[in-house]
């Protein structure tokens, strides 16, 4: 016999609080476990398609290793010394970038450098405001950096644990599966392909489209000849995982730059603005569609307020599994508005008669 529904929601609702606590305190030391079981799960379909080819579960593991391996030490050796150069002369150009800004407006706005003139003491609160929110934000990053145990952990422990789970993930969602309640098993296994779907939907899509993206956009900005256009394709294509933040903040970075640096050359300027139009039409109307699709669900408001929630109650880790938990939020909702409709709540008493 089953436990009474309420006796059952009070144990589910004990269990994640449960869970919330432990991932309030603990943290940033499961950051690497995190980290490990997100790698693994992307890599788990590839496990098994080797597998279908003939190869063993282990086997399948270490192929998958190798290239990894390869791959990580080609992009170490051909573009984090170009990105790490380029990030270097973007922060030392920066007072000079600050000096030919001044001096620009000083040139076509003198107004704005009277002191007694509205213009000039707006401008003046904002860079006081500017200036006290960066160093409070710098001193939050690094105090952050430093919170992540260390670096060098993460990025032992991180690959560590997602070699151990891909090997093992197959037989882990079977234990999982063996310990669903009975009653409830078949529900819970279809929300789970529900979920798995939409994730695989959307985060193997959104970073198939943040890679093109950010490799368009740092090729095409370098051949144009913008000074630090691999850095700024790759801020562009990382934040392309968050709706339009990518592409506005990618766009007014690289639009600025190539303000400062082609000043005059409005041929040059134009082909800058055209990169990142033509970027968005192409992933609006063809990766996006052709790669993530119409079913994953997750409104972009959605996904921004869950990455903002997340992030503001449990930090860099929370933004780790916004995503995921928003997912899985979208699919509950989904199947909870389902089972209301078709319930006496919904359809009353008369509609039960007539069926």
């Amino acid at each position: 016999m089953a436990l009474p529904v309420k006796q059952q929601a009070t144990y589910w609702g004990i269990a994640t609080a449960v869970f919330l606590v432990l991932m309030w305190f603990l943290g940033d030391v499961i950051l690497p476990f995190i980290l490990g079981a997100a790698v693994a799960y992307f890599l788990d379909p590839v496990a098994d398609r080797l597998q279908r080819l003939g190869l063993s579960r282990m086997a399948a593991v270490v192929v998958i290793t190798l290239a990894l391996i390869l791959l990580l030490a080609l992009v170490v050796l051909l573009v984090v010394p170009t990105l790490v150069a380029q990030t270097i002369a973007l922060f030392e150009i920066v007072p000079q970038l600050t000096g030919d800004f001044r001096a620009f407006l000083f040139l076509h706005f003198p107004s704005l450098f009277d002191p007694d003139s509205t213009a000039h003491e707006t401008l003046t609160q904002l860079g006081n405001t500017i200036r006290e929110r960066g160093v409070a934000m710098i001193e939050t990053l690094v105090t952050s950096a430093a919170s992540l145990l260390n670096i060098v952990v993460i990025l032992v422990v991180a690959p560590v644990v997602a070699i151990y789970l891909l090997y093992d993930w197959d037989h882990m969602m079977t234990e999982i599966d063996h310990m669903l309640p009975r009653d409830h098993a078949p529900v819970v296994r279809r929300l789970a392909r529900d979920i798995d779907a939409t994730l695989a939907s959307f985060i193997r899509g959104m970073g198939t489209v943040c890679l093109i993206l950010g490799t368009y956009y740092a090729v095409t900005l370098m051949l144009v000849g913008l000074q630090f256009g691999l850095v700024v394709g790759a801020v562009a294509g990382v934040l392309t995982f968050i709706p339009y933040v990518g592409a506005i903040i990618g766009g007014a970075l690289a639009i600025g730059l190539a303000l400062f640096q082609f000043w005059g050359e409005w041929f040059s300027i134009l082909l800058v603005v055209a990169i990142f139009v033509s970027g968005q039409v192409i992933e609006g109307n063809i990766l996006t569609p052709k790669l993530v699709g119409s079913s994953v669900g997750l409104h972009p408001v959605w996904l921004i307020f869950a990455l903002s929630a997340f992030g503001t109650l449990f930090g860099f880790v929370g933004m780790l599994v916004a995503v995921p938990v928003a997912a899985a939020l979208g699919v509950v909702a989904r199947f909870t508005i389902a089972q209301y409709k078709a319930s006496l709540l919904y359809r009353g008493l008369d509609r039960q008669d007539e069926g």
